[in-house]
This record gives structure tokens, C-alpha cells and sequence, in this order.
């Protein structure tokens, strides 16, 4: 068995550990609340609002990191064209419908660490709660059933590496 084949295996046993959780009907529901929270649109919405308040580097590391964020996210997601557990597992449907075909990465997750760490570092007394929102998105999309664990682990260090690149570069 190769590596992804063992990755692939994990990924299906934590998963199934995850949607046998004794409260999981109500971790769906705050899924889905948490989830929308790391949509596209929020973000732009939230990046006028610190532009309009002074805060004009912060708005150019965002506008910069997201999108190498997206490139990196879409080369990933057309390359490895992993399926979503809907599609890859019997009898399992998701529990809300995905806006792509693939699985892998995480964009939602990505999305959210790569907020979590640009916004830590002009506001380092929340960075504490930025990661908790941002960790929760991760897990939310496990729970709405559209992604297994490890994309949302790579989708936090997708995100995470490009915040610290564009910061890098930037400031």
C-alpha cells in the first residue's frame, strides 16, 4: 500500500469517527453557521472595512496573500482532483452542497488561517480567538461532511504559509 492509499485510509477512518459523534446533528448545525462565516464575500466585506479605517498595508497583505492564496488553492484542488466523501464513500450523502467538485484543500479552512494569521499579527491581543474560529471552520467542513480531516489540515498550512509569505514580502 502507498503512502496516499494509507493517507487516504486514515483519512476515511477519522472521518467516520467524526460523523458517529453522539452530538454531531448539533455540531452540524453550528457547522453550518461557522462555516459561512469564512465565505468569500465576509472577507471582502471585513478587508473595505480595515481599509476604510487606516488600516491601508493590512488591506495590501490580504489582497496580495489571497490571491497567491487562490492560485496555490486552485493548482492543488485541479491536480489532485480528490474526491469529496460524498462521492468517495458509500451510502453517505453531506450535509450541505459543496461549490466544487473536489475535495482537496480545504479553501474554507485555507481561507481562515491564512485571516487568522494576517489579522494576529496587526492584533496580537486576538490571536487567540482567531485561530479558535479558524480551527472550527476546519472541523465545521469535516462535520458538514465535505472534507476529510487532512484536507483541512493542509488547508490550514496552505493558508498559514501564504499569510506569512505576503507578510514577508510585504512589511
Amino acid at each position: 500500500m502507498n503512502i496516499l492509499q494509507n493517507i487516504h485510509a486514515f483519512d476515511v477512518q477519522t472521518f467516520y469517527w467524526c460523523m458517529a459523534r453522539k452530538h454531531r446533528a448539533t455540531l452540524t448545525r453550528i457547522g453550518r453557521a461557522v462555516s459561512f462565516s469564512a465565505d468569500g464575500p465576509l472577507y471582502v466585506a471585513a478587508a473595505l472595512l480595515l481599509w476604510l479605517i487606516g488600516y491601508e498595508t493590512l488591506v495590501t497583505v490580504l489582497v496580495f496573500g489571497f490571491l497567491l492564496e487562490r492560485a496555490v488553492y486552485l493548482v492543488l484542488k485541479r491536480g489532485f482532483k480528490r474526491s469529496r466523501p460524498a462521492d468517495a464513500l458509500d451510502n453517505f450523502s453531506s450535509f450541505i452542497i459543496p461549490s466544487d467538485q473536489f475535495s482537496f484543500p480545504s479553501g474554507h479552512t485555507s481561507g481562515a488561517f491564512f485571516i487568522a494569521f494576517c489579522l494576529s499579527e496587526w492584533f496580537p491581543s486576538v490571536n487567540i480567538m482567531l485561530y479558535f474560529w479558524a480551527a472550527n471552520v476546519g472541523l465545521s467542513r469535516i462535520f458538514l461532511g465535505v472534507h476529510f480531516p487532512t484536507d483541512t489540515v493542509i488547508g490550514a498550512l496552505l493558508g498559514s504559509a501564504c499569510a506569512a509569505l505576503a507578510i514577508g514580502v510585504l512589511v
